[in-house]
């Protein structure tokens, strides 16, 4: 079990820190490993190292450690070697389907669907969301997320699975207007998706308990809009678990420690738990009414995104994100 994070020392990749369970301390992982970068490339060494100090700054008992502060963090893994999300979630795309009359995708159900993102330039928590034009349809979209160690081309789900090493929480944002045509082309998203945000803690699987089964995180996501409830979704309604996900990129090549795959737009079934991103709210109020009702992502608006344990603890820590006009 453990927590880790990214402190900015003014370094592109930041100093590997590890976090108290209950958020409430963080520790340098010096002498252990400097990056998370380097710590998942050489897992197998230095888990057990990062695991006696978690356990040493738990029972407080270890010099050195300081009060934890988001503030001061950046993404747990700043960038990324690859960044692939997937759309795992069912009801996200058939209620974008329905509203939109958009033709179905043929063996949706079998096979992912997956999108190389730039994994270049993350956002941390708390970094404000930048908006170029407000006319590009601004929207966040609430994810979960695992980082993987060396992965081999071709491994099946149930192998592709033990190769998860750390959860994740994202706010992948994205650029509505923009992504129509680029769909089209057939050579996935550039301009429709600028760099998304993590939560400042990434965390092993275990730190979840029984939620972390299947190879789904089966907890929900709590989304907040300008401190207005949005969602409440569970990732537990995957329909491709982790484990598919990571095969299917796998499938032609291997995958390099340190690659992050997405979960895609957290859904569920019943709507009275809201949404994770503004479009499918959009969707379900076209399918109700006719026309959609909520406006995209404004400059001055705040989003809000928190996953908890079943016990209530905090398991990532919260992405808190303002947007604003971008010059």
């Amino acid at each position: 079990m453990m927590k880790l994070a990214t402190r900015d020392n003014g370094e592109r990749d930041g100093e590997l820190m590890v976090v108290s369970r209950d958020l409430q301390r963080m520790v340098s992982a010096a002498g252990i490993a400097a990056t998370l970068q380097e710590a998942i490339e050489r897992w197998t060494l230095v888990e057990p190292a990062l695991q006696e100090r978690y356990l040493a700054l738990n029972h407080d008992d270890i010099a050195g450690a300081q009060p934890f502060n988001a503030r001061q963090l950046l993404a747990p893994l700043p960038r990324a070697w690859q960044w692939l999300d997937g759309s795992a979630f069912l009801s996200h795309g058939e209620r974008m389907q329905q509203a939109f009359n958009l033709p179905p995708i043929e063996g949706v159900e079998q096979t992912p669907l997956m999108y190389q993102g730039s994994g270049d330039d993350f956002l941390a928590a708390h970094a404000d969301i930048p908006c170029g034009n407000v006319e590009w349809g601004l929207d966040f979209e609430g994810e979960y997320a695992v980082l993987v160690d060396e992965v081999p081309a071709g491994c099946d789900a149930r192998q592709a699975l033990s190769h998860v090493r750390l959860v994740l929480q994202v706010n992948d944002i994205s650029l509505r207007a923009l992504a129509p045509r680029e769909m089209k082309t057939g050579f996935g998203f550039i301009h429709a998706k600028p760099s998304s945000a993590f939560a400042p803690v990434a965390v092993t699987p275990d730190e979840a308990g029984d939620a972390w089964r299947d190879g789904r995180l089966a907890l929900p996501l709590s989304v907040r809009r300008n401190g207005e409830p949005f969602g409440h979704q569970s990732g537990g309604e995957m329909h491709f678990h982790f484990g598919e996900l990571i095969a299917h990129a796998a499938l032609s090549r291997r995958l390099r420690a340190g690659t992050l795959i997405g979960s895609g737009t957290i859904s569920g079934h019943d709507a009275s738990k809201g949404a994770s991103c503004i479009a499918e709210v959009r969707a379900l109020e076209t399918i109700a009414s006719g026309a959609p009702q909520t406006a995209f992502l404004q400059p001055g608006d705040e989003i809000f995104m928190e996953s908890r344990t079943a016990e209530g603890g905090e398991l990532f820590g919260a992405i808190q994100q303002r947007v604003v006009m971008s010059s």
